[in-house]
């Protein structure tokens, strides 16, 4: 079927960009070098901020520091993710970067809906820029926050959690440059409304990546089939190998951002050997769907399990 091979060649592809990228050391220090560099900025913002009496100063020194946080975050669920499966968590932690992420998209969210409120308030009250001082900091933090996002960015395309992170750097890095733009435009032309104009964009565009990111977290979360997985077509593919008399209580889920995993109960024609057929349902499912996960329990036609999820329901429950 070619959705069947669409599936493996996807997987084979996704895992091959894993293998190529940074290792798990390597990856943990980019992390942390993100961090100190945020920190670095924040602290400094604070000091300047205390010494020039400037509150806004200040209050982007906060916004910063709710970067550091949130890779903080990150790095924590990527030490976590990597323990071994225990018996009360025989899945393991891989979950974990799953929820930094939708902590992380979450506060995504209430960043640009706090950012579209300032604007809407400057817009009624445009602010005065009072001086370069201004642009040259925003550009600082353009520097620094584009650093982040650089260290992040080879990391973001295999990791949900870490793109969670990088979505953050990105969207602070934007924003520097707006306000550093935006003052410049103001001290220059005197145009006052062009930085809550700006904020107003950049608000709208955080929610939308936001909200689009983190549909593919929930649905791992939902235990929802993979994104792009056709369960009709699995189940069809099934119904089509030897010895396969029928299929019910089908369910295909993922276990985190890489693995998935299927359970069903397998009817087997009457004559057919039960681990053979078995076998090659496993064999199809890990071939041609890339789930190495399956729990199948196998049933004649006369003993099938009884229940809502057993009768009446010959694909996915």
């Amino acid at each position: 079927m070619p959705h069947a091979h669409h599936d493996a060649h996807h997987d084979a592809h996704r895992h091959d960009r894993h293998a190529h990228g940074p290792s798990a050391a390597a990856g943990d220090r980019r992390v942390g070098a993100a961090i100190a560099l945020n920190l670095i900025l924040s602290l400094s913002q604070i000091a300047g901020g205390i010494v020039s009496g400037s509150i806004a100063l200040i209050a982007d020194a906060m916004h910063n520091l709710s970067d550091v946080l949130a890779l903080v975050l990150a790095f924590a669920a990527r030490r976590i993710a990597r323990r071994a499966a225990t018996p009360a968590m025989s899945f393991g932690y891989a979950r974990a970067e799953v929820v930094a992420a939708l902590v992380n998209y979450t506060t995504l969210v209430l960043v640009s809906v706090w950012l579209a409120g300032e604007a809407v308030v400057r817009l009624l009250d445009p602010p005065e820029v009072t001086g370069w001082v201004v642009v040259v900091l925003a550009l600082l933090a353009f520097a620094v926050n584009g650093g982040t996002t650089l260290l992040t960015w080879r990391m973001a395309r295999d990791s949900v959690n870490i793109r969670a992170a990088f979505l953050h750097n990105l969207t602070d890095a934007a924003t520097s440059l707006a306000v550093a733009l935006g003052g410049a435009l103001i001290l220059l032309f005197g145009w006052r409304y062009v930085d809550p104009l700006v904020t107003l964009g950049i608000s709208a565009w955080i929610l939308v990546h936001s909200l689009r990111a983190a549909g593919p977290v929930v649905r791992i979360l939902m235990l929802g089939a993979p994104e792009g997985g056709d369960v009709a077509a699995l189940s069809g593919r099934i119904a089509d190998i030897p010895g396969v008399a029928g299929m019910h209580h089908l369910h295909w889920w993922q276990i985190d951002e890489r693995r998935s995993s299927v359970e069903a109960h397998v009817v087997v024609a009457e004559g057919a050997d039960a681990a053979e057929v078995t076998a090659r349902v496993r064999h199809v499912l890990a071939t041609e769907f890339g789930v190495a996960h399956a729990t199948l329990q196998a049933e004649t036609p006369a003993g099938t399990c009884a229940g809502p999820d057993c009768h009446g329901r010959p694909s996915a429950s």
